[in-house]
């Protein structure tokens, strides 16, 4: 196992071996960490937002720069707020504070020595909320261990089981089996899923499938994937909200929304399995109210 850092940084898939003091790595970022939103959201699953809303602490950069990326307004680089640990824990408590039902972690990976200090003072400090690791799935195993101690629900994309396609549109032919190795990683890590006297989840792992316009065979061959090998051990949630990116891309079918059609099939197909543990979603929504407001302010370098 190797020491998660930045100043060789390995913290990763790509280890980029970047010192971060020095410049940045292939996520964007240097060795300050920013923050582009930190607000009660209330657009992930009924288990994680509910009516209370989850604390969701929107990290800038990110590895994968998939051609799609929904969140690409920070995930380029150090965009919005920075923050100390030690700052971060304050808006974590303040976000308890509001009622939130979580605290959750979008994109943090990048950042995770920083994070694991940010999770230690808040819980000396009062926070007893659940912590939501709310990832791409492009995760390091030793990153992962890291953290073991500090997460407790695991909401990882599984974006593709095919290499051509995570090549394709994330540059990361490597991206089914690393992903594949991190979720068994978050499964063993937060054991069987369970559930507050509410219903919001205390402890688990949801694996979101968002499935892609022209590609609903794929989306099929993943959930078939997470069934086969985890059963009811984890949750899966099958997204129906691809947004078309601003910019023009060199694939014509991700240039269009997803079609009721194709988001039933493979609706269709996990029922048939049957995915007991799952959830789907219902109406239209691959809209822009669907992406957060950030704090895109870009500091000087």
């Amino acid at each position: 196992m190797q020491n998660p850092t930045m100043r060789q940084c390995n913290l990763c898939p790509r280890a980029c071996g970047v010192d971060r003091s020095m410049r940045h790595g292939v996520c964007g970022c240097g060795d300050t960490m920013y923050v582009a939103r930190a607000a009660l959201h209330m657009w992930e699953e009924p288990c994680l937002s509910g009516e209370r809303g989850s604390g969701a602490v929107f990290f800038a950069g990110c590895p994968l720069h998939c051609i799609f990326c929904q969140n690409a307004a920070i995930s380029r680089g150090d965009t919005g707020r920075a923050y100390t640990p030690a700052e971060l824990a304050r808006e974590c408590l303040r976000l308890q504070g509001e009622g939130a039902a979580n605290i959750n972690l979008v994109t943090a990976g990048q950042w995770a020595t920083q994070v694991r200090k940010t999770l230690r003072i808040a819980r000396e400090q009062g926070l007893t909320l659940p912590v939501v690791w709310n990832s791409s799935g492009y995760e390091s195993e030793d990153t992962l261990a890291l953290l073991r101690d500090d997460i407790d629900v695991y909401l990882p994309d599984l974006k593709y089981v095919s290499d051509e396609l995570a090549k394709k549109f994330s540059n990361a032919e490597d991206y089914p089996e690393v992903a594949k190795r991190a979720i068994a990683r978050m499964v063993e890590a937060a054991g069987e899923p369970g559930f507050d006297e509410d219903g919001y989840m205390t402890r688990g792992v949801i694996v979101r499938v968002l499935v892609l316009p022209g590609h609903r065979d794929e989306a099929c061959r993943v959930i078939s994937y997470l069934h086969e090998t985890y059963g009811d051990r984890i949750y899966i949630s099958i997204l129906n909200q691809y947004t078309p990116p601003a910019k023009k891309l060199p694939y014509p079918e991700l240039m269009r929304r997803l079609t009721r059609y194709e988001y039933d099939k493979v609706v269709e197909f996990a029922r048939s399995l049957p995915v007991e543990n799952g959830f789907i979603q219902i109406g239209a929504t691959a809209s822009e109210s669907f992406i957060p407001e950030f704090s895109t302010e870009i500091p000087q370098k």
